[in-house]
């Protein structure tokens, strides 16, 4: 059997390939370049967002809200850092004004210390804040309590006690902090809500109740101010490795005092801070820090909810049987 080769097919396919090769090589990288420079562009445009912005932090001295503190001080924003204890706001100031050696950029942090579940308190601290800075740029609403007891035995007033700081508390500040941002048109209103915003788990009731109604306010919120440019940014994380299980309170009022085995294996502070700084750089109107399965309890919630329902009442079943043993 004799093999022929068509030397004239052969230099076609290769002048075809070269020619192919001079048309798509270029585009390609062209098209590379063009993503590059959009991408630096974009990230240059975030970091302006944020240096010399005016940002006001809740619950700063502690957890997700100290590593905040920490994230946004070194894209160079101007904080004013607010909590109950004016010694460790001074020790986070302090701790913070060790990153400032060497650099022009950074701002020395103001503090305000309150309150935020006394609403009177609220409204004068979002006047002292406006005193101390002028205006605010960015309002990050951070500070919580955490809650564990069964409805049955939870005290109303333990209800209200989360409902006042998780919930009337931003809402307050916000509404205090609203006018001048709609007046200097340009604002952008962050709340750190949880995975329990979206979703209800078993003895966590008054918890879950408040960050569903912070989840229903700063929706409503985001669609209101759209004619204002101020930007509204959901943060919905799941565990996180802070002591918020430790200071949570029970269907008492007391402190439950134990450091959850979801919580010691959560997502670091430092992480979850990372994600809401790139949250606010981005604009998102929502973000979802969450590993699998909270993620996809969320969407079964919406989409499968008597499976959802099942899951709960199953889970409800084994936590009592295990406090009982």
């Amino acid at each position: 059997m004799v093999l022929t080769v068509n030397k004239k097919n052969i230099y076609s396919k290769t002048k075809l390939m070269d020619l192919t090769s001079w048309v798509i090589l270029p585009f390609l990288l062209g098209s590379v370049g063009i993503y590059s420079l959009f991408k630096v562009l974009q990230k240059l445009r975030s970091s302006a967002y944020i240096q010399d912005a005016v940002v006001v932090l809740t619950g700063a001295t502690s957890g997700l809200g100290k590593e905040c503190a920490k994230v946004f001080y070194k894209a160079g924003a101007r904080l004013v850092l607010c909590g109950r204890s004016e010694e460790r706001l001074n020790d986070l100031i302090n701790e913070l004004s060790q990153m400032r050696k060497g650099s022009t950029q950074l701002h020395k942090p103001h503090m305000v210390i309150f309150d935020l579940s006394d609403v009177d308190t609220v409204t004068s601290a979002a006047k002292e804040i406006l005193h101390l800075v002028g205006n605010v740029d960015i309002l990050i609403n951070n500070a919580g309590i955490s809650y564990r007891g069964t409805i049955l035995n939870t005290k109303v007033s333990v209800d209200r006690m989360l409902m006042d700081t998780n919930y009337f508390g931003p809402v307050a500040l916000t509404k205090a902090l609203l006018p001048s941002m709609i007046k200097n048109k340009r604002g952008h209103i962050v709340a750190i809500s949880s995975v329990q915003g979206k979703i209800s788990i078993p003895f966590r009731s008054a918890y879950s109740a408040s960050k569903h109604a912070t989840q229903a306010f700063f929706d409503c919120l985001r669609a209101e101010m759209a004619p204002h440019d101020i930007t509204v940014t959901l943060i919905n994380p799941g565990y996180i490795q802070t002591n918020l299980s430790l200071n949570a309170v029970t269907d008492d009022g007391s402190k439950y005092g134990v450091m959850d085995k979801t919580t010691a294996e959560g997502r670091t502070a430092e992480e979850v801070a990372k994600i809401v700084l790139s949250a606010v750089e981005e604009r998102s109107k929502e973000v979802l820090v969450a590993g699998l399965v909270p993620t996809l309890a969320v969407y079964l919630r919406a989409l499968a909810p008597k499976i959802f329902f099942s899951l709960m009442a199953a889970r409800a079943k084994k936590e009592r049987k295990m406090k009982d043993t």
